[in-house]
């Protein structure tokens, strides 16, 4: 499948007619390492949401987490002949995304007073404004404390490691046990446990004032 082909995914609202809807992931995953193209389709649409997320959280810039979410899948497709179910799909898909989004974060070094706000094609956008905010806006007090709070938290996870970052998205974003999260990230569940308590400690020490 050309690079073309895993573009149209993007956006598709329904699964191809030869797929059936009842199939589980496991035969689905067959499928495609069969050379179903459909059946590669519906896997994509099954994770694109969370892959995107996770790379955008993790690199805060549109195009960088754009260019992670292709690379993902480009390489989901090439390797996924030599999956072997040794661990969850969904496992070796984030190990894929996170070290590509690691590498990336080594490569440019993010920096600490990196603006919450980007631009789009679409205008400015606050990378913040994706979290759940408690209406109603109408209260300026409110308003302005939730901006202040989304400014301490993206501070909170600009203060992090990558790692202990990714760690953080993974758990608390993405709902993945710590075994898995060792699992993508190639070390072990207590591995994981420890920088997710460093990366708590941080956040909660970061957030003292509105805990």
């Amino acid at each position: 499948m050309r690079q073309g082909a895993i573009l149209a995914v993007e956006g598709s609202a329904c699964c191809g007619a030869g797929i059936d809807a009842s199939m589980d992931e496991a035969a689905i995953i067959r499928a495609a390492q069969s050379g179903d193209a459909e059946a590669f389709e519906r896997l994509v649409r099954s994770y694109d949401q969370q892959v995107l997320r996770l790379a955008m959280n993790l690199l805060r810039n549109p195009e960088d987490a754009r260019d992670v979410y292709q690379e993902t899948f480009l390489r989901v497709y090439r390797n996924l002949p030599g999956f072997r179910f040794d661990c969850n799909f969904s496992t070796w898909l984030y190990r894929i995304a996170a070290n590509l989004c690691l590498d990336l974060l080594r490569k440019r070094r993010v920096r600490r007073d990196e603006s919450p706000v980007v631009e789009t094609g679409d205008g400015t956008l606050d990378r913040m404004d994706s979290l759940a905010e408690a209406r109603p806006a109408a209260d300026p007090q409110r308003a302005a404390l939730n901006r202040e709070l989304r400014a301490r938290i993206e501070d909170a996870l600009a203060s992090l490691t990558p790692r202990e970052r990714l760690v953080f998205e993974l758990r608390h974003y993405h709902g993945l046990r710590l075994r898995e999260i060792g699992e993508a990230l190639g070390s072990s569940e207590e591995a994981a446990k420890n920088c997710l308590f460093r990366a708590t400690q941080k956040m909660r020490q970061a957030l003292e004032e509105f805990l």
